[in-house]
């Protein structure tokens, strides 16, 4: 796998921004609220018989719209669907990023929207490998395949859990304290980890309810996860503060990076720090944390 590649699977994805791709009114300026990634929806957010203006919508939009830092994802129709081929045709001819698949149960499931995406960038004359991937685990069997799907792909970057239709397989529903989605949570993370991806948390659906969004996008990060799904701009900034690391963590980390290279080049494996004990596993995440702290603005 190129080193290009590995860059743009690792980019910084705290918020994932759900967008109707079928109305201009919406996807026009979504940008401006600053988030991670933009999130075209073609799949539950579009009627059966609006699939076609939806995709013209989109493809419009991709091809004229500076979107700037903003990350370009294609939510496509699921494979049981007569609608998911032309979706990647035209979310890959209009130049998004990544796409993303629903309801992924199967390694299978990737290979078969790889080997499509790869047909259209070559038809497009787009270079091999431009377009990502991202899987949705949506069931119980998704769930359970979880490292299966992780490592289908070298284009796949991350998965993400669709809380809904996952409570619906469990014969559940979703509650405030989100005990019915902790099994996956924990699962997803774990299998996430194990193959190098990324990890994403599912939308937390009560757009008024601003405190307990606080409160479970401060749990899901605490258990690991790069980021969260939203479905309101006004979730943006809580994401990002959440996830933005504090002053102190800021300075640790530089020690970290700082004394780890040093220590290296010595010879030496194991060290303190600050009254911590510290060795080469904390490099990683001293990066990371210092580069989540450039991405917010705290640190140049």
């Amino acid at each position: 796998m190129g080193e290009a590649l590995t860059d743009k699977k690792k980019r910084l994805r705290r918020s994932m921004l759900f967008l109707n791709a079928q109305k201009p009114s919406l996807i026009r300026d979504a940008y401006l609220y600053g988030p991670d990634s933009l999130m075209f929806d073609l799949e539950d957010a579009v009627a059966e018989n609006q699939k076609d203006s939806a995709r013209f919508s989109l493809y419009n939009a991709l091809r004229n719209i500076d979107y700037g830092r903003s990350e370009k994802i294609v939510r496509i129709n699921g494979l049981d669907t007569p609608h998911w081929r032309e979706d990647v045709r035209c979310a890959v001819a209009a130049g998004c990023d990544s796409i993303r698949l629903p309801k992924t149960e199967t390694a299978r499931d990737i290979s078969i929207l790889e080997e499509e995406v790869f047909k259209a960038e070559k038809e497009f004359g787009i270079e091999e490998g431009t377009v990502l991937l991202m899987a949705a685990i949506e069931s119980a069997r998704g769930v359970i395949n979880c490292m299966e799907i992780c490592t289908a792909s070298d284009r796949l970057f991350g998965i993400a859990l669709s809380g809904g239709d996952y409570t619906k397989d469990l014969q559940t529903t979703l509650s405030p304290t989100g005990v019915e989605l902790m099994g996956a949570r924990q699962h997803m993370i774990i299998a996430a980890r194990a193959a190098k991806v990324q990890c994403f948390d599912t939308v937390y659906t009560n757009v008024n309810d601003l405190d307990g969004f606080r409160h479970e996008t401060e749990m899901i990060k605490q258990m690991g996860f790069d980021g969260k799904s939203l479905i309101n701009p006004r979730q943006i900034p809580i994401v990002h503060g959440v996830f933005t690391p504090t002053d102190k963590e800021i300075e640790f980390a530089k020690k970290v990076v700082r004394e780890i290279e040093e220590k290296s080049a010595q010879g030496i494996g194991v060290f303190t720090v600050d009254g911590k004990m510290i060795d080469i596993a904390f490099y990683d995440g001293a990066r990371r944390t210092l580069e989540m702290a450039r991405a917010s603005g705290k640190l140049r």
